[in-house]
């Protein structure tokens, strides 16, 4: 049996932003993912596969290639959805959530999956050698350096993200699969941008630096040195935090689609895109999500101002227009602040006059 050797989330010091960032994207995939911009050894990769290592087993289908889930019908592979079809149950097992990575250099086939034309053309088969998109399904798809990806690859994750199914088209022979993935992608602004036609479908983004605290930095140096002495005495001080954690996240999951915001907070979200200079409506969209997934999160039956507050410069910093030659871009949190303030006064005036 294979140990688990996954550094707990809860012992991750600091980067509070991307922390949360995964945090609402487990509870609302819709949200769209996360974009984290910053230097290297900041603990990306060590949250990304701390989160999945977080949250409980999933139930899969037994053999199936894209670990379909039995209990969405609708989002079945074509395998599975024929032997429902013909009557057979499906088999079901428990399995964790997996984190897949994505090389830099990956082609379009090592991405999408390939099609075996021969096969399919002398025996009548669809044969499908699995791609990256296919192992991710219902996991995490992790692309470190995103930014040195081609467009077009990136162009294909991201269509794949939104959309749910990955469908392969060669020779007149089609094949589609569900590609239910979070996609988490790291850049470093100055070695280079992504097209902000790019930058804009991803739901997220987070800033993240090296921690400069000194104090912080020995507990670092401590807690890594006490988990690669001993990962499991390590975890087990850990487990009743992780435990906790997992279940507010489960809990969160299953309130979400109760979670209410009423129209004078979507007047306030709309108010902060147009202030902002934002292109388009997805912002709006990701911003409402997001603020749901917060206040689900907090237990809250409807979102409130502190909500908004909370996740709207992780919505719209990688939106915002940036000059030539800027690697960097500033977040007016000041204006966004007043504009929440201002809107969630009229909107407790109202409410003492309703009364």
């Amino acid at each position: 049996m294979k140990k688990n050797r996954t550094y707990p989330f809860t012992a991750i010091i600091g980067q509070e932003s991307m922390k949360m960032g995964l945090i609402l994207n487990v509870i609302d995939p819709k949200i769209g993912g996360v974009l984290v911009f910053g230097e290297k050894g900041t603990g990306k990769s060590t949250a990304v596969r701390a989160i999945a290592n977080l949250l409980p087993e999933i139930d899969v289908v037994k053999d199936c290639p894209f670990r379909c889930d039995p209990n969405d019908p609708g989002s079945l592979c074509e395998n599975c959805r024929e032997k429902v079809k013909n009557g057979e149950t499906l088999a079901i097992v428990k399995d964790k959530m997996r984190v897949v990575d994505l090389p830099v250099s990956a082609t379009e086939d090592r991405v999408v999956g390939s099609l075996d034309i021969e096969e399919a053309i002398q025996h009548g088969k669809k044969k499908f050698d699995l791609g990256v998109l296919a192992q991710a399904n219902r996991g995490i798809l992790y692309v470190d350096e995103i930014n040195l990806l081609d467009d077009h690859i990136v162009d294909l994750l991201l269509d794949s993200a939104a959309m749910g199914v990955n469908t392969v088209e060669r020779e007149g022979i089609s094949f589609s699969h569900p590609a239910q993935f979070i996609l988490v992608g790291t850049m470093n602004p100055e070695e280079g941008e992504l097209r902000p036609q790019l930058l804009d479908r991803f739901g997220f983004s987070v800033d993240i630096k090296g921690i400069k605290d000194p104090r912080q930095r020995i507990d670092i140096v401590k807690r890594r040195g006490a988990f690669e002495a001993d990962p499991h005495e390590f975890m087990h001080e850990y487990q009743d935090a992780e435990t906790q954690l997992s279940d507010q996240i489960v809990k969160a999951r299953e309130r979400l689609p109760e979670v209410t915001i009423d129209d004078d907070l979507l007047l306030t979200n709309a108010k902060i895109a147009i202030a902002l200079e934002v292109d388009g409506h997805r912002g709006d969209l990701t911003l409402m999500k997001a603020a749901r997934a917060m206040a689900a999160y907090k237990d809250h039956q409807a979102v409130d101002k502190e909500d908004i507050r909370e996740v709207t410069e992780m919505v719209f910093l990688h939106r915002l227009k940036s000059l030539p030659f800027e690697t960097t871009r500033k977040f007016n949190m000041a204006m966004v602040n007043t504009i929440i303030d201002d809107n969630g006064a009229t909107v407790q005036d109202k409410k003492k006059a309703e009364k």
